[in-house]
């Protein structure tokens, strides 16, 4: 069986790593308290508190295998520096909504540092797998659940 690999840019690597580090040797710290000082109230059989932070650990805890697994498997996007004619993961693109006249500006980035209300859009989502590979004037079309939008790629950064 193959392990899924993760694409991240070496920004979004370094933000996982640096969640990761703050999970171990903070977060597990600061509920560790809380479960020993929800002990103290008593009987845990009906101590809200100790649920909460039994449950609040467990959540760290499955992030904290996430992000292990993740950075075990990912593939940092090389940015070699060479002028981009065409879009690829890592490209920040400028794109024109052309049946509202609208312009967004994107980062193409892997699913797993994606973040559309920073304008980071997962080279997986419609707008990004469709203009993978296009070239600054390419117009295309882009199958959404609320119709097709056609778009025009203004301009390549990176």
């Amino acid at each position: 069986m193959s392990e899924k690999e993760y694409l991240l840019t070496q920004e979004g690597y370094n933000q996982h790593e640096e969640e990761l580090n703050f999970l171990r040797s903070v977060r597990r710290k600061e509920i560790a308290e809380k479960i020993k000082e929800a002990r103290s109230f008593g009987d845990l059989s009906e101590n809200a508190e100790y649920d909460e932070a039994k449950n609040e650990q467990a959540q760290v805890e499955d992030r904290i295998l996430l992000l292990e697994h993740m950075l075990s498997n990912a593939k940092i996007i090389e940015d070699n520096g060479q002028k981009k004619d065409q879009v690829v993961i890592g490209s920040v693109v400028i794109l024109k909504d052309l049946n509202n006249d609208e312009v967004s500006e994107y980062t193409i980035v892997g699913s797993a540092e994606s973040n559309p209300l920073q304008g980071k859009i997962s080279n997986e989502s419609p707008v990004g797998s469709s203009v993978i590979g296009h070239s600054v004037g390419d117009k295309f079309d882009v199958e959404t659940p609320s119709g097709v939008i056609s778009y025009q790629l203004m301009d390549i950064k990176g």
